[in-house]
């Protein structure tokens, strides 16, 4: 309701009751300049919206209209009060714009079902139209345009509040959004900040990987004339093959002659050693003592067995120890064998085919073991004695026997 409607007299408002009367009679719906004169201003400013208004009184008067928007809802409420061509064009626009609702309340028989779609219209939150159909309705008297009055305009003062409420609520969310905007543009100068370190991380991994490939390609090409140089040298050169495998075959024949050589003086030195004592025993004798020739022959072949491996097949068990003390003493690497007892006929073979020299005690091993020793030897040409008593002092004597035969 307008402010200049205010001070009227309610009595404006509503016709006689004949004219009532007449009207809920009638079946044709109410016009704009029909309505009562506190209606035009609700209807105006909730029905039609302000640039819609302005352009249809821009339209009635044939021209620009010089006003606000309050002279213009002032003035087009003034005009609703007569028919006139601004009043047409208003009621012409409010049943073009709200054509589907009219339809529907078209149905309406009475006021109540009236007041049943404007309810519903409150409830789903669209009134505007609404508005306009129930005031217009032929079945509307004045109770229930006075209801639909009243009910709008709570609904303004509703919305005004609203307004108020979601204004203060739209600052909140200015000032919310102006420290979001605020945050993001640091989150955005940190990401910028972050894709130019990658950015130049990049670049150098990229100047790596170039120098790299640079490199591999260097290398490959080095590589690509090495290996031309190669056939060309192999060109020229038909027999170079067969002279690589001969000067391969020629060092390692140097190899195994300067292993020989060093066998050799080591061998020497251990005769020479043999020598002084053998000349330190003759010296220690007394001067009328005749030297012992078999003696001296003796020592001699002992010097023989130094760093050969000396293969002792069968014997007592509790004589092994004694075998190894005098072969050690020597100068003689030891190895034992049971003769088949406990050792398998495996580890014989093994054992002979290691061996330099080899003592076989044959009282006391298999007949396999006996005949593959023999077998062995004489295949092989290696120096075999054989004793029949496993005593300490017959391997003695085996011992010295051997080491005769290696002489020889």
């Amino acid at each position: 309701m307008c402010d200049h409607d205010a001070k009227k007299p309610l009595a404006r408002f509503f016709p006689p009751d004949g004219e009532a009367a007449s009207r809920s009679a009638s079946s044709r719906r109410q016009r704009l300049w029909e309505l009562p004169a506190n209606t035009h201003c609700p209807v105006i400013g909730v029905c039609l919206p302000l640039g819609v208004l302005r352009k249809l009184v821009n339209k009635g008067v044939r021209g620009q209209a010089l006003a606000d928007d309050y002279e213009i809802h002032v003035g087009a409420v003034a005009e609703c009060a007569h028919r006139n061509r601004i009043s047409n064009l208003l009621q012409d626009a409010l049943d073009q714009r709200y054509a589907l609702v009219l339809l529907r309340f078209k149905d309406a028989r009475s006021g109540d079902a009236v007041m049943q779609l404007w309810r519903q219209a409150i409830a789903q939150g669209d009134v505007a139209g609404a508005f306009w159909a129930a005031l217009t309705h032929p079945r509307s008297d004045f109770l229930v345009q006075d209801t639909v009055l009243r009910e709008m305009h709570m609904i303004q003062h509703q919305a005004g509040a609203n307004t108020r409420i979601d204004h203060a609520h739209y600052l909140e969310l200015q000032e919310e959004n102006a420290a979001l905007a605020a945050e993001l543009a640091q989150s955005q100068q940190r990401h910028v900040r972050t894709l130019a370190d990658k950015a130049r991380e990049l670049e150098q991994v990229q100047a790596q990987l170039m120098s790299a490939r640079a490199e591999l390609v260097a290398r490959e090409s080095k590589v690509a004339f090495l290996q031309a140089d190669m056939a060309e040298l192999a060109a020229s050169v038909p027999d170079l093959e067969a002279r690589t495998r001969l000067k391969q075959k020629l060092d390692d024949a140097a190899q195994r002659l300067n292993a020989r050589d060093a066998q050799l003086a080591q061998l020497r030195q251990q005769l020479a050693a043999s020598t002084r004592q053998l000349d330190a025993l003759q010296a220690a004798r007394p001067v009328d003592a005749p030297v012992c020739e078999e003696d001296a022959a003796e020592a001699i072949a002992a010097a023989q067995l130094v760093d050969k491996t000396l293969l002792c097949v069968g014997g007592r068990s509790a004589s092994v120890a004694s075998y190894r003390c005098m072969t050690e003493e020597a100068g003689a690497r030891f190895a034992h064998h049971d003769g088949g007892q406990e050792h398998g006929a495996d580890l014989l073979d093994a054992n002979l085919a290691a061996a330099d020299l080899v003592i076989c005690q044959t009282g006391c091993i298999s007949h396999n073991a006996y005949w593959r020793v023999k077998e062995h030897c004489k295949r092989t040409g290696k120096q075999c004695v054989f004793v029949e008593n496993p005593s300490s002092t017959s391997f003695s004597r085996g011992l010295r026997q051997i080491a005769i035969l290696a002489e020889r």
